[in-house]
């Protein structure tokens, strides 16, 4: 097939565009032509891509230069024929929509009253906004990336046409119990973490929608919390570990370029979040076999079988709990290889055939065959 994709950033720095470059890299290994449409691309992920450069343009804001960028794709794919254009933002010119986040209209939703006037009828950024949302929702074929991105798009745009899930997958051998357990003592001898030392991992940015504020004060005696990420008000959870008496239970690792090491390091994966379109981390560490604790507001929660292949959590004292419970090794290790088992079911190979499923249907309908 002949392809088109449209994403701003082709790299592996994000959810999203690794999400577009695991699984347009796979669609290039099985034979589909493919013009890649994006601001910026790792030319070290571009073989056999063709790389259609897009131009940074209107970068008033960051509404003015997702608009222009959505222009500048329309304009550049114009008297174009593909196969499947398949989107990973918000622009009009795509077949297939694969939608990473909660909806703008979810985000407005927290402004009360006077703020709602402010902040969205007398804000020409929000007008933007919804106007390039509603262009992506009137695809004809989106791609919600979890069951919580479904139900969102569902109370906010009733009327979409056909809807997809296809939530990201793994390289089950790059994270794998095998890889991490060759690192495992270098990485935590390198920390001085004791053998003993029950380690959680929390990984992601934005602190407070992850819910590291619940992590934090469920850190007790003989655990260690590694916090992978940057996230907003570091003084605010310096002074949270103080308050909690953890100060020498928790260590800010800050951005990590190798999430390996951290896994290797770690016997559990935590992330309570509040809001999460899915949540890499988690099938991540499931992959590798670590038994994880995840909110039950999280997208990567539809994979947990509560006490089978992880643990579903509401707040700080569940978190707690189940800490103190997976101190026991034999546990961990039953519920690790559950998390594996599950993890292997939902790798890149499993979403791109997905993927190449819809671009054909898009392509069968284009020619009248559907």
């Amino acid at each position: 097939m002949n392809l088109a994709v449209v994403v701003k950033h082709f790299n592996r720095l994000g959810g999203a565009e690794k999400f577009a470059v695991e699984t347009t890299r796979r669609l290039v290994s099985r034979g589909h032509r493919v013009d890649l449409y994006a601001l910026q691309a790792d030319h070290t992920l571009t073989q056999g891509i063709c790389h259609v450069r897009i131009p940074c343009r209107l970068k008033l804001s960051s509404a003015t230069r997702l608009l222009a960028f959505g222009q500048d794709v329309s304009k550049r794919m114009a008297g174009k024929a593909y196969d499947a254009v398949i989107s990973h933002d918000r622009t009009w010119c795509q077949d297939i929509s694969v939608v990473h986040t909660f909806s703008y209209k979810t985000g407005l939703e927290k402004y009360p009253g006077f703020r709602k006037l402010d902040q969205v009828w007398l804000s020409p950024r929000a007008w933007v906004y919804l106007w390039m949302e509603k262009q992506q929702m009137a695809r004809p074929c989106l791609v919600p990336v979890s069951p919580v991105i479904q139900k969102d798009i569902e109370n906010h745009y009733p009327g979409s046409l056909s809807m997809s899930v296809i939530s990201p997958g793994i390289d089950p051998d790059g994270f794998s119990p095998k890889t991490i357990a060759r690192k495992r003592e270098i990485v935590r001898a390198d920390q001085g973490i004791s053998p003993k030392e029950l380690v959680v991992l929390f990984a992601g940015s934005e602190f407070r929608r992850k819910g590291l504020d619940l992590v934090i004060p469920a850190v007790s005696k003989g655990i260690l919390l590694l916090v992978a990420g940057r996230g907003e008000k570091m003084s605010h959870y310096r002074r949270l570990v103080e308050k909690s008496g953890n100060t020498s239970r928790v260590k800010f690792l800050g951005l990590q370029d190798n999430m390996t090491d951290w896994f290797a390091a770690a016997d559990v994966v935590v992330l309570p979040s509040r809001a999460e379109a899915f949540g890499m981390v988690v099938l991540e560490g499931m992959a590798c076999g670590l038994p994880v604790i995840v909110g039950k507001d999280c997208g990567a929660s539809v994979l947990i079988r509560h006490n089978e292949n992880g643990f579903l959590c509401e707040g700080a004292d569940d978190i707690a709990g189940l800490l103190k419970k997976l101190k026991d090794q034999d546990l961990r290790r039953r519920i690790g290889e559950n998390a594996r088992k599950t993890a292997l079911n939902n790798t890149w190979e499993t979403c791109t055939d997905r993927f190449e499923t819809l671009c054909r249907d898009c392509s069968r309908q284009k020619r009248g065959e559907l």
